[in-house]
């Protein structure tokens, strides 16, 4: 059921270019190393929280109580960001410096109203927050609701 969810969201990002890493997140930026098992940039995906409902019985099928969920997914879009980007700074360092949030609206363009599996829903864009570190990591945390049926 999240597997394949997480799969084709996986798909879906690495067909941008500009994405070297993208995989489901199993805490590759929780290590506050030099050498953090990602490329730059990545973007790290996670169900990080469902509601389920019960709607029925189908005998036919299995489990036989039916139920919908509506989820979270979890988009941890992540940069080692070792450029300034300073008023002061050369045009093309604070492009550099700036990337992030094109990154983000490139992967929102693709996810927005897309349906990653044929039993879900279309992915809606709820939240986003950033992750303060102190390693040069420049992390933001982007959530996206997903609606599941027969579950």
């Amino acid at each position: 059921m999240i597997e394949p969810i997480i799969k084709s969201i996986q798909d879906r990002i690495a067909s941008l270019n500009t994405i070297k890493y993208v995989d489901e997140d199993w805490g590759q930026l929780d290590y506050y190393s030099p050498n953090f098992p990602v490329q730059w940039p990545c973007v790290l995906i996670d169900i990080s929280n469902a509601q389920f409902d019960n709607v029925g019985i189908d005998k036919t099928a299995t489990p036989i109580n039916r139920q919908t969920a509506l989820t979270q997914v979890s988009l941890t879009i992540a940069n080692l960001k070792l450029t300034n980007s300073s008023g002061r700074a050369p045009q093309l360092q604070k492009d550099t410096a700036f990337n992030i949030w094109e990154l983000q609206e490139d992967i929102h363009k693709i996810l927005q109203g897309w349906r990653p599996t044929s039993n879900t829903g279309t992915l809606t864009r709820t939240g986003f927050t950033r992750v303060k570190r102190d390693d040069g990591v420049q992390e933001y945390t982007v959530v996206y609701s997903l609606g599941m049926t027969n579950v």
